[in-house]
């Protein structure tokens, strides 16, 4: 147990260096899992429609507001 907690103490008094830092991406990296190309393909245009379908709503929405609001206030 004293082996262990010497080793910590010593681990954190070194630092972390550029060296380590860029290494510990490299390997973080290495464990991504990328989508294919076809799978960003089909998000992106399911994002899009969403996003062009919620666009569309909340401008009917204000339309009919508006016209709501000039037939009660004139």
């Amino acid at each position: 147990m004293a082996k262990k907690n010497e080793a910590e103490l010593q681990d954190s008094k070194s630092g972390f260096g550029i060296q380590q830092f860029f290494q510990g991406t490299k390997e973080e990296l290495a464990k991504v899992v990328w989508p294919s190309r076809q799978q960003v393909i089909s998000e992106s245009a399911a994002v899009l429609l969403m996003v062009s379908f919620l666009a569309f709503t909340i401008y009917i929405i204000d339309k009919l507001f508006n016209w709501a609001s000039t037939q009660i206030f004139g």
